[in-house]
């Protein structure tokens, strides 16, 4: 499962939306990526919410969205690096 959550408003990024975003607009975009998960069915069995901020994060459209990922193992995200 691959799908994205966007919140309604024109938002950049996380940073962004928690600068200018009302406390329902918050709630209500947590609330949604819960659902849209239970809706796909990884709700339960786990997934992964990752959303892309700023050049360096790999964020290539200029509105916040949330991937949400699951349906199978995801396994570590990151390598510690020395």
């Amino acid at each position: 499962v691959h799908t994205l959550v966007i919140p309604k408003g024109k938002y950049v990024s996380i940073n962004d939306f928690a600068a200018r975003a009302s406390d329902a607009e918050i709630g209500a975009l947590i609330r949604a990526v819960g659902k849209v998960a239970k809706l796909k069915g990884v709700a339960d069995p786990g997934y992964r919410i990752m959303a892309n901020i700023g050049a360096e994060g790999g964020q290539v459209v200029p509105h916040l969205h949330f991937h949400i990922l699951g349906g199978r193992s995801l396994g570590a995200m990151l390598v510690k690096q020395t």
